[in-house]
């Protein structure tokens, strides 16, 4: 018997476990893959160190926290940003690059200089509403009972701040490309601007990343630091990890889990960070007796039927025989680069009910337009690679359909070869020239790659697309702390099916917020 069972050893269920931990309950964590981390991870070839999810890790107010509340000995570096345009690249190092942003976008739109600025104007507002959204500390890494001082001077000057700025984020919740062509009518400016983003992401998370970029760190060693050093304090703490098991079926009624080796584990509270539709697949309404939690769970399944997880990626590692001072002439270690002005729209939508031959002429269109997120660890760690060489990591939102239909058709394992072929040459002939010739090795892996590593609905890397209606995870900012409740009995939720828009600082949070949770249900049992 467990006090309290985490399935999901990802971001938000390592930062449950380890709050879990802390409390001296009795906590176990079961992760279906060999190594916990999920879609945060590193990992070593040949020399070279390659992170296999995020880029870097963004604060926003929650990660320092966390970080300072358990005592994690965590070494970060700063992770300046660079974005760049056909031979055009700028550095955001401070609020006031936004300037620099604007002349990129005035130099390959001189046309639209008027339109652009009106632009600028608008994502300047927003940033200062971001401003106020993450300008403390999340009071849910604190205490407050024990540290009014933080209670009276922060929390309470904020809260009025946050009560009047709410309102005017909600007004842009809504998708950043009929917001943008308010202001312009050039398709390939707007397109430039949000083909960073996911489709149909709400203006005002789109258009703050100009100041969250601002916010991002690099753990010392690789982005894999962070779930090591959860996963450290976990054990440290008494807690227990079980990799290489997967859930199978819960029995809500009786409180147990069994997984794929048929173990049995018994549990007084539960928190799922895992994927959504694998939990409720597993519980049928008619096991429980009471008629309100039937009718909340039958309801809660039909809100999942036909839901799209978000984006995912195609993500190409290379390692090259190039000193890492080639690529600090260009850009910094995280890099958003788009090869060509023309925008992604004039590409056309992926062909899903087409033929090998038209995929594959989209995919060489889509290549040389689509935006890249480009990582270099070397550039920020200098430990990251062998001396004289460098290995970066470049990835493109990409669409898990049109991966499962290659699939289907039988050539998926050509199709990964011949995009990353596309990729490199698109590199070549524009950003980095001669790097063609520089390759020691190089792999990728695909929405199905990550489909298969995380059972996240269609390799989603952030939970829901923006494009669900209604949205089947809680995406209002006032309610954010019960984004965690589930209909289910002594089941909480945690992660990035719990709350839209997600990323890592959600993750930490929910997995936060479900801890105390059950940590607050745990003593109600103890007393009753």
């Amino acid at each position: 018997m467990y006090d309290a069972i985490v399935v999901g050893g990802g971001i938000a269920g390592l930062t449950a476990s380890a709050y879990l931990s802390q409390s001296g309950y009795k906590t176990l964590l079961l992760e279906k893959e060999s190594k916990c981390g999920g879609l945060i991870g590193s990992f070593e070839r040949e020399g070279f160190t390659f992170d296999n999810g995020i880029r870097a890790i963004e604060n926003s107010g929650i990660l320092f926290p966390m970080i300072r509340q358990l005592g994690l000995d965590l070494e970060l570096l700063k992770n300046p940003i660079s974005l760049g345009i056909e031979d055009k690249v700028v550095w955001i190092n401070s609020v006031e690059d936004i300037k620099k942003y604007q002349s990129l976008l005035s130099s390959i739109y001189p046309q639209n200089c008027n339109e652009v600025q009106e632009i600028i104007d608008e994502i300047k507002k927003i940033m200062k509403y971001m401003e106020v959204l993450y300008g403390i500390e999340n009071p849910a890494f604190r205490d407050l009972s024990k540290d009014m001082n933080f209670l009276f001077t922060k929390i309470l000057p904020w809260a009025f701040k946050y009560i009047f700025t709410v309102p005017k984020i909600n007004k842009l919740n809504i998708p950043v490309v009929p917001f943008l062509e308010k202001y312009t009518q050039n398709r390939a400016l707007i397109d430039i601007i949000a083909q960073h983003f996911f489709k149909d992401t709400p203006t005002y998370f789109a258009l703050s990343y100009l100041k969250i970029y601002l916010d991002y760190y690099y753990p010392k060693g690789g982005t894999g630091m962070l779930p090591q050093k959860l996963i450290s304090y976990i054990e440290k703490n008494g807690g227990t990890i079980h990799t290489d098991t997967r859930v199978t079926s819960i029995n809500p009624i009786k409180k147990y889990l069994m997984d794929s080796k048929d173990n049995k584990y018994d549990y007084r509270q539960m928190i799922w960070a895992a994927d959504q539709n694998s939990l409720y697949s597993m519980i049928h309404p008619d096991i429980f007796q009471e008629d309100d939690i039937k009718q909340a769970v039958a309801k809660k399944q039909a809100s999942l039927i036909g839901k799209l997880g978000n984006d995912s990626i195609f993500a190409l590692n290379i390692a090259v025989n190039i000193e890492p001072k080639y690529f600090t002439a260009k850009n910094s270690g995280h890099f958003f680069y788009t090869p060509s002005r023309q925008g992604l729209t004039s590409c056309g939508e992926a062909p899903l009910n087409s033929e090998k031959k038209v995929i594959i002429d989209w995919l060489r269109n889509f290549s040389s337009l689509t935006t890249y997120e480009i990582s270099i660890p070397v550039l920020r760690d200098p430990s990251l690679a062998p001396s004289g060489k460098t290995g970066l990591m470049i990835s493109t939102l990409f669409d898990y359909h049109l991966t499962k239909k290659i699939f289907d058709q039988g050539w998926y394992n050509e199709f990964r070869y011949l995009f990353e072929d596309m990729i490199i040459d698109v590199l070549n002939k524009t950003i980095y020239p001669g790097i063609v010739n520089s390759i020691i090795y190089r792999f990728s892996s695909t929405p199905i790659s990550f489909e298969n590593r995380t059972a996240n609905t269609h390799g989603a890397i952030t939970g829901w697309a923006f494009t669900n209606n209604p949205m089947p995870a809680e995406n209002r900012l006032v309610s954010i702390n019960n984004s965690t409740e589930t209909p289910i009995p002594d089941v909480i939720q945690a992660g990035q099916w719990t709350y839209s828009p997600s990323g890592l600082p959600i993750s930490i949070l929910t997995g936060k917020l479900a801890a105390d949770r059950v940590l607050t249900n745990l003593k109600k049992e103890i007393k009753s």
